[in-house]
């Protein structure tokens, strides 16, 4: 079947996605995308086996705070693209922006344009740590080459990573993020585990896996090896298994630690930056690294990432010792999106906005859950949350994979998502709110989740 007959093809053969909710045509569109696309989606993230099972939902359109299926459905949408919708779908000034700029003047020309300095000026004034910053296409770019400045500064070739992170999937750091604890080594002293077969042998000689929030074996694997180390490389929140906040001092620990060492710090805000404040997850916590990388909120819904720091570090790239190319990098559509979205994100007490309907949700469904005796929390930072369902407080990848019941948070999202709330099958990934999202769309999600917490309460 082509995908212009499963158009016309639905068929109640399928089993649904969700009882009670007609996906038949997702259902078709998905049966016939697998016979071109491997897998059947363009991500592993809109996978089967990362929980889109039997089939990924099918996309029709989206407004504001709000998705609608091919079938027909309406969502309130905390998915958000997985981040990037900070002013959720088609938000008119960078929309405007990208289509004048494409109209008026073109996309690519591999040759600079004034509009690039102005951007970089506005990255400039809104992340202190940051005192030149060359522009990427992708977060995995960006950690890229982040990664290979390090190096390139210190003279050093290791890199500490931490359990249960994403930085994309470069061959130099797609180890440990979701790996079996069985295979994985101590929980003190984890080994490096690859992502899946394919990873040139060698790359983890390079590679230092430690448990994240865990500030003494931090302390103590570079007290042994800091000579070696270049960078450290972590998500100020973690964000890749769940929401998972910094134990109080953490961050200021492993600040100082690398500081004292000449290691480079690095923070991968790609989910955080420019979603948690102006000056991203660094700002809101008050750490500055030596490098930061960010992607999704910084184009508005638009493929954009930068990478940038210390002007010291970012000379080496100034004087053509370590490359930073590509041709779609700075490209008129990602410019003219992150211009507008730095200044849609500069707008007087937009934040402020933002973080009081995001705190009205994640108080809200923390007292569902709570009123419903159900053993979950909910944990989160501004527009970023996650409920967790455990008994337990998770800190770290491993007590998220001892204590995190997934089939009670697949049973939440069955319920949810039949009563038009969308956000991850998956309670690793996140539930992102958009300057879209209004206190009514709150009051219906609450609406929706005490229903489903009640029915959750009778079977757990």
């Amino acid at each position: 079947m082509n995908i212009d007959m499963a158009d016309n093809a639905a068929s109640s053969s399928h089993a649904g996605l969700v009882p009670g909710l007609d996906t038949q045509r997702s259902a078709a569109l998905f049966g016939a995308a697998c016979t071109l696309i491997p897998g059947g989606v363009n991500s592993t993230a809109r996978a089967t086996w990362a929980g889109w099972s039997p089939y990924p939902l099918f996309v029709e359109s989206g407004q504001g705070s709000r998705l609608r299926d091919v079938d027909g459905n309406e969502y309130i949408d905390y998915l958000l693209g997985l981040g990037p919708m900070i002013f959720g779908h088609r938000p008119p000034r960078v929309t405007q922006a990208v289509v004048d700029f494409i109209q008026n003047r073109g996309t690519v020309f591999a040759l600079p344009t004034a509009d690039e300095a102005r951007l970089a000026q506005k990255i400039i004034d809104a992340v202190p740590s940051v005192e030149q910053v060359r522009l990427c296409n992708t977060g995995t770019e960006a950690v890229l080459y982040a990664t290979r400045l390090a190096r390139a500064f210190t003279k050093r070739s290791k890199i500490i990573r931490f359990e249960g992170m994403y930085h994309g999937f470069s061959d130099g750091v797609y180890w440990s993020k979701h790996p079996s604890i069985a295979k994985a080594g101590p929980d003190a002293r984890p080994v490096a585990v690859p992502q899946g077969p394919g990873m040139p042998k060698g790359v983890e000689d390079n590679l230092i896996i430690l448990p994240w929030n865990d500030a003494e074996a931090l302390a103590e694997v570079i007290a042994r090896e800091g000579d070696t180390i270049a960078a450290v490389l972590t998500e100020p929140v973690m964000c890749n298994t769940g929401c998972i906040l910094p134990k109080p001092g953490y961050l200021e620990t492993m600040r100082e630690l690398t500081r004292k060492h000449d290691i480079v710090l690095i923070f991968d805000e790609v989910i955080t930056g420019f979603r948690l404040g102006l000056a991203g997850a660094q700002g809101r916590l008050g750490i500055t690294p030596d490098l930061s990388v960010f992607a999704k909120g910084i184009g508005g819904g638009f493929p954009v990432a930068a990478m940038g720091g210390r002007a010291d570090i970012m000379a080496l790239v100034a004087n053509g010792t370590v490359s930073m190319a590509g041709t779609y990098s700075a490209n008129g559509i990602a410019i003219a999106a992150a211009n507008a979205a730095l200044d849609e994100l500069a707008t007087p007490q937009l934040y402020a906005t933002l973080d009081a309907v995001s705190d009205e949700l994640r108080a809200g469904l923390a007292k569902i859950m709570n009123d419903a005796g159900l053993p979950a929390y909910v944990v989160g930072i501004g527009p970023l949350m996650q409920v967790w369902f455990a008994t337990e407080e998770i800190h770290n990848y491993r007590d998220a994979e001892r204590h995190a019941d997934q089939e009670i948070f697949r049973r939440w999202w069955h319920g949810m998502l039949s009563r038009g709330v969308l956000f991850h099958p998956g309670a690793y990934e996140n539930l992102f709110v958009s300057t879209a999202h209004t206190r009514a769309d709150v009051a219906a999600t609450l609406d929706a989740a005490r229903s489903v917490a009640a029915e959750l309460a009778r079977s757990v």
